[in-house]
Parts: structure tokens; C-alpha cells; sequence
């Protein structure tokens, strides 16, 4: 995974006050409670007395209880009580907890994956995806890298074949470019934004993206890193994928279907046929991303890649320079750190 950037790792609704979530995320395994303020934390999901799992324990008085020997962390991850020492007694400072820089928005839940910053940069997500609309969920365990399914939200020459009886309808195999371009807000902020171009095969040579007008309307779809994708397929209908990392092998996918419908049964009703289609869409797509080798996306991995695969080449691209860029910040980090 990219250091140093926030991760949509799960949505709020998960997380109800009073329970506890176990979670595996980042290839860690991470516990997730709400305090009596409804206040998220997240934290390893692990004791450093025992290394017994938090996440059968229990909350009590704002804080984490060890369901093992009962110790007490707050929300800092500090240890608060030590039954055995007794309720008056200073607890170990090394009885500390790694907790993440949380953050909440858009019905989403955020970590900060990297380095203490002195201020963090905005979360990922997409102005246009305003409150106007509202929103239905799909959530799907697919079993490759986070980085794969992302690709595969950013590849047009795929269409007409996985998708042929929904989306990629009308056997457009020719692409067009694609058109492809790269918005740099911050250092950590890149967001990509591309054109489908596809065309019937009559004969005709593809154009090459520099031969493509520029475009008169808003990008079909956009991608921020790390991980959160949007489909513009309308000024009232949109779709938004979250690629939760799970571990090295796993990703979680946060599916959600956006509309502007707010009449409570039609709301309903069109939320539930927008489940519907994106859950078919999306298993069109799994069906065939499970099976790719090796599980991780990058550069020189010894696939052999055409015109038609230019916005995953750009994904690739930057996705190895923020990693690179992330690298050596932490090497110039002091060894304490």
C-alpha cells in the first residue's frame, strides 16, 4: 500500500456506538469503538500484555477493556487501569496501543496510513458527489490486490468482452485513445480523469490519444489515490467504488449506487434496482480480476500492454512514484520515529 495517504477502509453505518469491530485492513488487523460521544477510534487490534484480540472485549467507561486480565486503554491507546496493580496504581507507560488518525465524511471512515503529519491533506472523494444525491451500498469481498480491482475500473478495452450483455453492449472493440489526464491538487492528491472512446470495428485504425479532440464534457470516470473511484454516468446518477485494502491478496469493495431520487418509497425502489445492476456489473468483473497473476499491480510485471491500456499504465505510473516519494520520507524520518 501507499504510505502516507487516507484510506476509506470502511462506512460509519458499520460502526455502532456501544460495539466493537474487528476488522482486517492494511494487512493488520485493526478493532474499531465508538465512545459514549459516538467519538471513533481505531486502533491494532491487539493487547501488549498478552496479545490477546481487543475485539472480544468491551467497552467500559470510554475506554477498551482486555477481555484476558481487564486492562483499560482510552482512546489514545494508552493503558487507564491495571486490575492486578489496583485502581490507584500508575499503569505501565509501555502499555500503549498504536491508534490511526481517524476520520469520518461522506458516510465513509478514513485512516491515515503513513507517517504523524503536522496537518493531514483533505480526504479523497469527488466535489461533484454533492448532498443532493443520496445513496445504496453493495459491499463485495473480492479475493485479489486492492490495486487490480482498481485497475480494472480504469479499463475501457475490457467493455465489450466481460460486459457484453450490460454495459459493453454493441460490440465496441475499437478504443479510441483513450483520453486520459491528471489533475495534481497536492503531492498526495492526484486525481485521474478519463474519456471513453470506443468505436464498432469497421476496418478503422484506432486513434492515438493525441489525435482525440479535447473533450466538451465532463470525464465518464475519475479516480483519486489511493483508492476511491467514480462513475459520472449522469448529472443525477453516479457510482462510487471504495477499494478497501484487506491485506496483500484481498480487497473489500464499497459499491455505491447514487441517485437524486429523495420521494421515500421511489428512493427505495431506485436504490434497490441500482443494487441490483451494479451487483451484476460487478460480478462480471470479478468473475474474471480474481483470476489474474500475479495479484499485485505494477510496473514490469511482465505484461504486455497496449494503446487501449493507457489510463491503467498512468494508474501504474503514479501509483509507483508515490510509493517511491512515501519511501524516502520515512527513510528521512529520525530512527525514533
Amino acid at each position: 500500500m501507499i504510505r502516507n495517504q487516507w484510506y476509506a477502509i470502511l462506512e460509519s453505518n458499520e460502526i455502532k456506538k456501544g460495539k466493537i469491530v474487528g476488522v482486517t485492513r492494511m494487512a493488520e488487523k485493526l478493532v474499531a469503538w465508538r465512545d459514549s460521544r459516538g467519538n471513533l477510534t481505531i486502533m491494532a487490534d491487539k493487547c501488549p500484555h498478552r496479545g490477546v484480540a481487543l475485539s472480544i472485549g468491551e467497552i467500559k467507561s470510554d475506554c477498551i477493556m482486555c477481555p484476558f486480565h481487564g486492562f483499560e486503554y482510552n482512546t489514545s491507546g494508552a493503558c487507564t487501569l491495571v486490575p492486578a496493580n489496583g485502581k490507584n496504581a500508575q499503569p505501565p507507560k509501555a502499555l500503549q496501543i498504536q491508534t490511526y488518525p481517524t476520520r469520518e465524511a461522506h458516510g465513509l471512515v478514513y485512516i491515515w496510513w503513513g507517517e504523524p503529519q503536522p496537518s493531514y491533506p483533505h480526504l479523497p472523494y469527488f466535489e461533484s458527489i454533492d448532498e443532493k444525491f443520496v445513496y445504496s451500498t453493495v459491499r463485495d469481498h473480492w479475493k485479489t490486490h486492492y490495486s487490480r480491482a482498481i485497475e480494472n475500473q480504469l479499463d475501457v478495452v475490457h467493455l465489450p468482452f466481460v460486459h457484453r450483455t450490460t454495459i459493453g453492449a454493441g460490440n465496441k472493440t475499437i478504443v479510441h485513445g483513450p483520453l486520459v489526464k491528471v489533475a495534481n491538487q497536492s503531492p498526495q492528491d492526484n486525481l485521474i480523469e478519463l474519456w471513453v472512446n470506443n468505436d464498432v470495428d469497421n476496418g478503422q485504425t484506432p486513434l492515438k490519444p493525441s489525435q482525440l479532440p479535447d473533450p466538451n464534457r465532463r470525464p465518464f470516470l475519475q479516480f483519486r489515490y489511493p483508492n476511491v473511484w467514480h462513475n459520472w454516468i449522469s448529472d443525477s446518477v453516479r457510482v462510487f467504488v471504495a477499494f478497501a485494502p484487506i491485506d496483500n491478496e484481498n480487497t473489500m469493495m464499497y459499491l455505491r449506487y447514487y441517485h437524486t431520487v429523495k420521494t421515500p418509497i421511489l428512493k427505495q425502489l431506485n436504490g434497490l434496482l441500482g443494487k441490483i445492476a451494479n451487483l451484476v456489473i460487478e460480478r462480471q468483473d470479478k468473475r474474471v480480476v480474481i483470476t489474474q497473476e500475479p495479484k499485485r499491480a505494477d510496473l514490469d510485471i511482465g505484461e504486455i500492454l497496449i494503446q487501449g491500456d493507457g489510463p491503467i499504465i498512468t494508474y501504474r505510473k503514479i501509483r509507483r512514484t508515490l510509493i517511491e516519494n512515501a519511501s524516502i520520507g520515512f527513510s528521512q524520518q529520525p530512527s525514533s520515529q
